[in-house]
C-alpha cells in the first residue's frame, strides 16, 4: 500500500507532530526522483519552510463523581458503621497477633531445623536442604501474613 520511503516519512512528520513544544524549524523538498523529505537540518537549496502550527493541549477528564445509591438502598447510620468498624479492626488485630506468634514459632523451627541434620538426611543432603526449604517457605508465608494484614490496618479510618 505504502512503500518503505513514504512510511518513514509519515513517521516522522507524525513523530514531530506528536513531540513536545521545541522550535525548530523544518523543511520540505521533493528531489528529481519525486520523493518528498522532511528535514530540520541541512536544508537543500530550493526547500520549503513548513509552517506547523501548535498543537493544543486537551486537559485530563475530570473523575466522575462516585455513583449514588439507588434509591430504596438500604443505608446504615453512622453509629452502626461506626460499630462495625471497630469490630473488624479488633478481628485483624487479633489475626495479627496470631500471625505474630505463628511467625515467631515459625523463625525458631527454622533455626532449630537448620541447626540438625536429621537420620535419613546424614547421607542425603538434598533431604536436608529440602526440609530447611520448607521451614524457610512457612517463615516468609507467615512474614507476608504480618505485612498485609498491617497495611489493612492501616487502611482503616
Amino acid at each position: 500500500m505504502f512503500g518503505n520511503a513514504t512510511m518513514r516519512t509519515l513517521a516522522l512528520v507524525l513523530g514531530l507532530l506528536a513531540a513536545p513544544a521545541v522550535h525548530a524549524d523544518i523543511y520540505k523538498y521533493v528531489d528529481e526522483n519525486g520523493r518528498v523529505t522532511y528535514t530540520n537540518i541541512n536544508p537543500r537549496k530550493g526547500a520549503q519552510k513548513v509552517h506547523l502550527e501548535p498543537i493544543n493541549t486537551v486537559p485530563a477528564p475530570k473523575p466522575k463523581a462516585p455513583a449514588a445509591a439507588p434509591a430504596g438502598f438500604p443505608r446504615v447510620d453512622d453509629e452502626t458503621q461506626k460499630r462495625r468498624d471497630e469490630v473488624r479492626r479488633k478481628i485483624l488485630e487479633d489475626e495479627l497477633a496470631a500471625e505474630e506468634k505463628l511467625l515467631a514459632e515459625s523463625k525458631q523451627a527454622l533455626s532449630e531445623g537448620e541447626a540438625v541434620r536429621l537420620g535419613p538426611e546424614r547421607n542425603n543432603y538434598q533431604k536436608y536442604l529440602d526440609r530447611v526449604q520448607q521451614l524457610k517457605d512457612t517463615v516468609t508465608h507467615h512474614e507476608k501474613n504480618v505485612e498485609a494484614l498491617k497495611k489493612e490496618i492501616a487502611n482503616l479510618k
